[in-house]
């Protein structure tokens, strides 16, 4: 047997496990790991605050299908730090590995210094979280922490390391070791028997898709399984992508508040609701007497106790999105469907009629038309991040997103400032594509000194801030309080004028975390100035920050129920949508 320390086990657990990036802040109880950590093939980025790395290991995890992102933090507040990082993964099914360091077994109970209870802390939040005791349950500790994040709903893993336990010499044979396998249930086939009777006696059916399809990479065959039965999809926030936006079947979102007009209207027109890899969220459903009104209702979940949790469905389904969707697939071709054409354009025309208007010409600048120019400069790969606020309600109603894995979102917790890290954690996990953050001013502020790990290790993308508090910090700066804008970010100077000599402001760079940045006032400047933002990204490596100073209040529209949704934008009728082959 080979001998090594625990610590070295650990990391050889890391590696056989498909781990390559590592985010985190060294300290002195977990110094033992990072010494280990030295000699290996994982590449580690030293961020500035530890909730900072807990959202860059998500951006990384929801960016990259099958690899795991992984955090590390000392003793004690680095733990405690992680934890709104962990919510976050946690809330949104996002399978990270939380690595904390830990005092000596032997202090755990004399209030030593920095020894605090981080594995009873994060419990709530993680699929699992313990202190190891023993050095020799280091590698098996870690196996199953790969397994659990894996099996069933995905999820977050704590694994905390008194420093003596990090220091023993254990035998272990990494060559007699590998992942453990991998629970992914299947459908029972007459749950899928019923739930093909239920489809073939509705009339009006759609499907609504959730982030477990993305999570399974699932998409395909949803599409599949949608153009087989010719059933419209709603995807919810969390499965935007699943089906292109612009596919014939794609019926719009359906919500509170990111959602499209005629997504709404064609779910309270449905009669048979099939969600699969959903959780019913609130901001989704409503109150659920109304969503649900007289519609039959399927939930197919990978984890058992979803079903019936937010309202009990007529069918329910466990199984893994991708399995229970490959026999959807194969029982629709055996079957005999009816036509439901008719239905399907009914969908697309509301889709053509029901648009909310973006070519707002106004000044101060409109969000819808920042979307609309979002949407114009940026093509269908773009890979988009964006957190919580009327930012990510704009950004659901106006955006267009086309691939699944392509609209990174926090969509339960809502950390202000997850905005930053996730890019960065994003763009490592694929660095082909092209990352563009949208985020509000005020989340901008949270975790902005986490730019400078982004400018330090040369990773680029584009941040577009939305700003609707720049011009009442000015007044609020010549009234003698507050502190503008400007001198917060510490903006330069830089003339460009191929970016145009109105409006823009200039470029400037944002000294203090080594970017680049520009603001831009007009709208007729947002186009330019996101190219420019490309090409700058592209050639410096760093993080371009474009500031786009919008209206302060924008009337857009949102409910209390689906049903009763205040509209505000004029509709723009487009011409009619070809329906799918």
């Amino acid at each position: 047997m080979a001998r090594m320390t625990a610590m070295e086990a650990a990391i050889r657990v890391l590696e056989s496990e498909g781990v390559e990036t590592a985010f985190g802040i060294p300290g002195a109880a977990i110094l033992p790991f990072y010494d280990a950590l030295r000699g290996s093939s994982i590449r580690h980025y030293v961020v500035r605050h530890e909730e900072g790395g807990t959202h860059a290991a998500e951006g990384y995890s929801r960016a990259a299908p099958g690899r795991i992102g992984v955090c590390v933090g000392t003793s004690g507040p680095a733990g405690t730090n992680m934890v709104t990082g962990l919510y976050s993964a946690f809330a949104d099914s996002v399978p990270i590995l939380c690595i904390t360091g830990q005092a000596p077994r032997a202090k755990l109970h004399k209030e030593d210094f920095q020894a605090i209870d981080v594995a009873a802390i994060t419990a709530p939040v993680t699929k699992w979280s313990v202190c190891v005791m023993e050095g020799a349950q280091v590698p098996w500790v870690f196996r199953k922490a790969f397994q659990l994040m894996r099996s069933g709903r995905p999820g977050p893993v704590h694994i905390d390391l008194p420093i003596d336990v990090q220091k023993e010499m254990i035998e272990y044979d990494p060559e007699a070791d590998g992942p453990l396998a991998v629970d992914r249930p299947s459908p029972n086939g007459n749950a899928v028997a019923r739930l093909f009777d239920m489809l073939a006696e509705a009339e009006r059916p759609v499907i609504v898709a959730g982030g477990g399809v993305v999570l399974a990479e699932a998409s395909e065959l949803l599409v599949e399984f949608a153009e087989l039965t010719g059933t419209p999809v709603v995807p919810t926030l969390m499965g935007w992508g699943t089906i292109p936006d612009d596919h014939p079947l794609n019926a719009g979102m359906v919500g509170l508040q990111t959602q499209h007009r005629y997504g709404n209207a064609n779910f309270l027109r449905s009669d048979l609701v099939i969600g699969i890899g959903n959780r019913w969220a609130n901001r989704h459903t409503g109150t659920t007497e109304i969503y649900r009104g007289d519609r039959k209702f399927v939930h197919v979940d990978v984890e058992p106790t979803q079903i019936g949790r937010v309202f009990c469905p007529d069918l329910g389904i466990v199984a893994d999105a991708r399995l229970a969707l490959e026999a959807f697939v194969a029982e629709a071709r055996r079957r005999a469907l009816p036509d439901r054409g008719g239905w399907a354009a009914e969908c697309r025309e509301r889709k053509r009629t029901m648009l909310r208007r973006t070519d707002f010409d106004d000044k101060p600048i409109k969000p819808q038309r920042v979307f609309q120019e979002i949407n114009r400069t940026f093509d269908g790969d773009t890979r988009f991040v964006t957190a919580i606020g009327l930012y990510q309600i704009a950004s659901g109603q106006f955006q267009k997103i086309q691939k699944p894995r392509n609209y990174i979102i926090c969509g339960q917790a809502g950390p202000l400032g997850w905005e930053i890290s996730a890019s960065t954690g994003a763009k490592l996990a694929d660095p082909s594509a092209e990352v563009v953050a949208v985020v509000g001013d005020y989340s901008f502020q949270f975790l902005i000194e986490e730019l400078a790990v982004a400018a330090q290790y040369n990773i680029p993308f584009v941040m577009v801030v939305l700003n609707n508090a720049y011009l009442g910090l000015i007044r609020q700066a010549e009234r003698g309080y507050g502190m503008d804008y400007e001198v917060q970010l510490s903006f330069r100077n830089i003339n460009a004028p191929e970016i145009g000599e109105y409006g823009v402001d200039h470029v400037r760079a944002v000294e203090a975390f080594g970017c680049i940045g520009a603001r831009v006032f007009n709208p007729e400047d947002i186009a330019p100035t996101l190219e420019w933002a490309r090409r700058e990204a592209a050639e410096r490596r760093v993080p371009v920050v474009v500031d786009i100073i919008t209206e302060r209040v924008t009337n857009i529209a949102m409910g209390t129920e689906i049903d009763k949704v205040v509209e505000f934008e004029e509709v723009v009728d487009l011409p009619a949508l070809e329906p799918a082959e």
